[in-house]
């Protein structure tokens, strides 16, 4: 059979007339509504990702009125992505999350303050750099956030630069860190936080008040057995008055981060005399050497940046305890800083704070690789001032504790200070007796010849318990090496020497 052009081409039009026909009676079931076209960022409800309104429909096509449309689509579209951070699916595929890129990602949270934290210095910035940057791209980078430095330090524990920067306009500090944070040259930028001592109001003395902390925590006992002899303990604080007769021939070291001619605040003299004093006095571990390091004025108030400076100070000179009775913020610097010391074997002990039991957790003392002390009086019973929570360790007499001060004086005060100097001084005596005891060792150790003083077993008053000066040292209880085997600790009797 003999088919003609003209054939061919009518049997195409009478297709074309029935497909529409299809198309029209089929596009009736849906109204169509014409939309505007998604502006990049728009995450309202559109076309599932198209540009562009009207409904997209299966099948051969739709009808737009005025236009006839007969051209089969070419099955399930691809949707297209729209970087709008709004989640796109596949018609076709398993559901899946797709994620717009990323700008400028950080390893760790932004080191800006909480918007109600108000202990900080309000135009200062702590800036963290890698040791690789260069003096230029230091200069560069101060210019263009237009920051006036005041101080850097090469800190040996996190193996960086810090530079402490002031803000000479009215910039705000959280402002000024996230644009450094900006920055691929900065490791980390946070403010310059402040730390009190932890003191409290002092009490005149009534003639030589007897130390009872010393028959709670059975220091008798436990000097028969070892007095300390030798172990560096660093007394980060508000440095020390050497000359006191109490302290005579107990430093070993001084260092002082405000490089100031201030007298030293009270609070370091107190500190070492519970740790070391041997006079009139009786320190925990008298016999032990210390290392002043002075990071808080004369009026009890101390930084990041000094604090820091501090801590590089007795890592370096190989402390092998750290004692920080002051109270702050979380601050990321700070505590890189003390997991640093902790991987290196130096113990680190704070008070838990004196804010009350209504506080929240108070830092260092909070962190995991700190022993955390809080204050009891001389009825056993948590001190009104001191901190409650889950982190503490142990608890030590921190009510009314006679102390000495500068110029060859002393005074009644309270404060979980003390408590954290005396329990300092008692892993002194530990380390004395076994220099190999890891930090981790001696929180065991403490907490489980710690007498349970509260609610039986831990508690968030007192911890494991009031710790035990003689039952530390005196200890079986056994250290698991890292190679998995017991090294028992040596059994001592009273009689020992």
């Amino acid at each position: 059979m003999r088919i003609t052009f003209k054939a061919l081409l009518g049997v195409a039009t009478g297709l074309i007339m029935v497909a529409g026909v299809v198309a029209t009676a089929s596009a009736q079931s849906y109204k169509y509504r014409s939309q505007p076209t998604p502006s990049r960022g728009d995450s309202g409800n559109h076309d599932g990702g198209h540009r562009g309104g009207g409904w997209r429909g299966p099948g051969w096509g739709a009808a737009i009125p005025g236009i006839l449309m007969a051209i089969p689509q070419r099955g399930p579209s691809e949707d297209v992505f729209i970087d709008d951070g709004s989640v796109v699916e596949d018609v076709d595929r398993p559901r899946r999350k797709r994620q717009p890129p990323q700008r400028n990602a950080r390893r760790n949270p932004s080191g800006a303050p909480p918007a109600n934290e108000r202990r900080l210095v309000p135009d200062e910035v702590v800036i963290e750099l890698r040791n690789t940057v260069s003096p230029q791209q230091v200069d560069a980078l101060q210019a263009r956030h237009r920051l006036t430095r005041l101080g850097s330090l090469t800190n040996q524990l996190s193996g960086t630069t810090i530079y402490r920067w002031r803000i000479p306009d009215r910039r705000s500090v959280a402002t000024v860190i996230r644009q450094l944070e900006a920055e691929n040259l900065v490791a980390s930028a946070q403010p310059n936080y402040r730390y009190a001592l932890q003191q409290t109001a002092t009490a005149a003395p009534e003639g030589d008040p007897a130390q009872y902390e010393l028959a709670k925590l059975r220091l008798p006992q436990a000097h028969a057995l070892t007095k300390g002899d030798g172990v560096l303990v660093a007394v980060v604080d508000s440095g020390v008055d050497a000359s006191h007769p109490e302290l005579a021939g107990s430093i070993a070291g001084s260092f002082d981060a405000l490089a100031t001619k201030e007298p030293p605040n009270k609070h370091g003299t107190a500190i070492a005399g519970l740790i070391a004093a041997h006079g009139r006095l009786m320190g925990a571990a008298p016999a032990a050497r210390l290392l002043a390091v002075r990071v808080f004025d004369a009026a009890g108030g101390g930084t990041t940046f000094d604090i820091v400076k501090g801590l590089d100070y007795a890592a370096t000179q190989h402390a092998r305890i750290i004692n920080m009775s002051f109270a702050g913020p979380p601050d990321p610097i700070v505590r890189r800083s003390l997991t640093a010391a902790d991987k290196m074997g130096i113990v680190l002990i704070a008070a838990a704070g004196n804010a009350g039991p209504k506080s929240p957790p108070l830092y260092p003392a909070a962190y995991p690789d700190v022993i955390a002390v809080s204050a009891s009086d001389a009825d056993n019973k948590p001190s009104a001032f001191s901190n409650r929570g889950r982190h503490i360790a142990v608890t030590a007499p921190g009510t009314d504790i006679m102390v000495a001060i500068p110029d060859g004086e002393f005074e009644v005060s309270s404060g979980t200070s003390y408590s954290a100097a005396e329990v300092a001084g008692v892993t002194a005596l530990m380390l004395a007796r076994d220099g190999k005891l890891t930090p981790a060792q001696v929180r065991r150790i403490l907490t489980t010849t710690a007498q349970d003083i509260g609610p039986k077993g831990r508690d968030s008053l007192f911890g494991a318990g009031l710790a035990d000066a003689f039952g530390a040292v005196s200890s079986e209880t056994a250290a698991v090496a890292s190679d998995g085997t017991r090294q028992p600790i040596e059994r001592v009797s009273t009689g020992a020497r």
